[in-house]
């Protein structure tokens, strides 16, 4: 009898090799926020022909800080005081009975008050629209603006209400299975924006 050839049949417990996710990528940097920022500010004072009445409210947590980093390019443009605030929308939010309970943020609204003025809202991402829904309803209880405008850092897409931005920062075509974060010197150190897949964001 001949002798018995080797198996060359694989182990059924063989496992595929594994892929390590890949690290979220940068797509804006600090420079590039800056400039975003700034090109943002200059679009707001040429469309509505100076500061004359406006008010620009961020919208919590870091539409708050480029909320107030517009006001201050605007201030300097203009050679006088921009003012703006911050304009918490927890309580307006339609996923309240969906999700746990909130930290409340402050709202400040500047001493002008918003009756008869251009208040601009400012947020960091606009992705389905009902962030921005929210702060309109909760600017209604606080006053009667002339108008209101909506400037965002990042335009992620996917809106689920008729919502648009008036001036946008960077038009980021992402997947629903991606996630944009925005970090901000004054509440993570430093300035980027960065993407990453579902399974990085986990």
């Amino acid at each position: 009898m001949p002798p018995a050839q080797p198996s060359t049949q694989r182990s059924s417990s063989t496992q595929a090799p594994t892929t390590t996710p890949a690290a979220p990528r940068v797509v804006l940097d600090a420079a590039d926020i800056t400039r975003a920022l700034t090109r943002i500010s200059h679009e707001i004072l040429e469309r509505n022909k100076g500061s004359v009445d406006l008010v620009i409210l961020g919208i919590p947590t870091r539409g708050v800080a480029l909320a107030r980093r517009v006001a201050t390019v605007m201030g300097q443009v203009e050679e006088h005081h921009v003012p703006s605030g911050a304009l918490d929308i927890t309580m307006y939010r339609d996923d309240l009975r969906l999700r746990p309970a909130r930290t409340l943020e402050p709202t400040e609204i500047p001493a002008r008050g918003v009756d008869g003025a251009v208040v601009v809202l400012v947020d960091d991402v606009l992705f389905s629209g009902r962030t921005v829904r929210a702060a309109l309803d909760a600017l209604g209880d606080i006053g009667r603006p002339k108008a209101v405008q909506l400037a965002v850092l990042v335009d992620r897409g996917h809106r689920q209400l008729p919502i648009r931005a008036d001036f946008v920062g960077k038009n980021l075509p992402t997947s629903l299975l991606e996630r944009v974060q925005v970090s901000l010197a004054e509440y993570d150190g430093d300035d980027a924006v960065l993407i990453s897949s579902a399974q990085e964001a986990s």
